[in-house]
């Protein structure tokens, strides 16, 4: 299969890699160094206590390239769409587009560049970080929860689940891939996103008592608005399982607080904002959401 991955980072590295062995991999970055890295030594993952290189051509200019069969999509969710418009000449009529990233809603800006029929939409239990140019660490291995918004006529994710498997990943296709990403959502929404604004490590949400009625608000105002959508949680069981990964890693740094704490934009568009969009759609109140994206802004501009 031709796969374009665009972004670089730990997961689309972690994704490039690994699936250049037995396939047509172009790994795409703004990046000039870890380009070069990657052309000139290959692509190093640290797995398991061994080091592998991998390698996948890469590049930072595609406008030459012919459309691919799957474009992975790996950048931060606020870089997607000039992501896409960059790299216009992967997607051709047959080319099916797919998003692992963070957050809910992205498949709205995929189906501006192909067919409602060629978006695949998902989640990663894969982690990683970036130790070096064109070198990343593959810290734990999960489940690749893939899903489209359509029937799969054509039995594409058969074939995905096929190639990604056979590259030491682990796909799982669901029929309603929605529920799973709500599901991933609310941690996000409500955990994380008070771990940034209040720049706390994620023990605090559930030990101090104040903040855990915050949390307490942006995981009601989720689960309302994810029913309107017909997408049905238990409430407790939901606020149960944010506590536990609270009181499971007291010293954990969330990316959307390290984000804030080092002067970068957010995902919070992605995040929180998919709850306000989905929320205006339904005509469901969600007063905590729009106060934290709007907070979470604030926060950004301060520079």
């Amino acid at each position: 299969m031709r796969i374009a991955v665009i972004g670089a980072g730990a997961m689309g590295s972690i994704y490039g890699g690994r699936l250049s062995q037995h396939n047509e991999v172009i790994l795409v970055d703004t990046n000039e160094k870890v380009v070069d890295q990657i052309c000139k030594n290959g692509l190093k993952i640290d797995e398991n206590g061994t080091t592998d290189c991998y390698h996948p051509a890469a590049l930072c200019d595609t406008s030459n390239e012919k459309p691919a069969d799957l474009v992975i999509l790996f950048v931060k969710a606020l870089f997607s769409r000039s992501a896409l418009e960059n790299n216009r000449s992967l997607i051709g009529p047959d080319t099916r587009l797919m998003t692992l990233q963070n957050g809910a809603g992205h498949e709205d800006l995929l189906k501006e560049f192909v067919n409602e029929d060629r978006v695949i939409i998902g989640t990663t239990e894969d982690n990683g970080a970036v130790l070096d140019f064109g070198h990343v660490r593959r810290g734990g291995t999960g489940v690749t929860n893939v899903g489209m918004l359509t029937e799969d006529k054509d039995g594409f994710l058969g074939r995905l689940k096929e190639t990604f498997d056979s590259c030491g990943f682990e796909v799982r296709i669901h029929e309603n891939i929605q529920y799973l990403i709500w599901d991933k959502l609310f941690t996000n929404v409500s955990l994380s996103a008070l771990t940034g604004i209040l720049q706390v490590d994620m023990g605090y949400i559930a030990a101090d008592e104040y903040t855990w009625k915050l949390c307490r608000q942006l995981i009601h105002e989720t689960i309302l608005t994810a029913a309107a959508a017909g997408l049905e949680f238990d409430e407790e069981a939901v606020a149960e399982k944010v506590k536990k990964t609270s009181l499971n890693n007291p010293s954990g740094c969330t990316s959307i607080r390290a984000d804030l704490r080092d002067g970068r934009r957010t995902e919070v568009d992605t995040i929180s904002g998919a709850v306000v969009r989905a929320a205006k759609k339904y005509n469901v109140e969600v007063p905590g959401h729009e106060f934290v994206v709007n907070l979470v802004h604030a926060m950004e501009g301060r520079g």
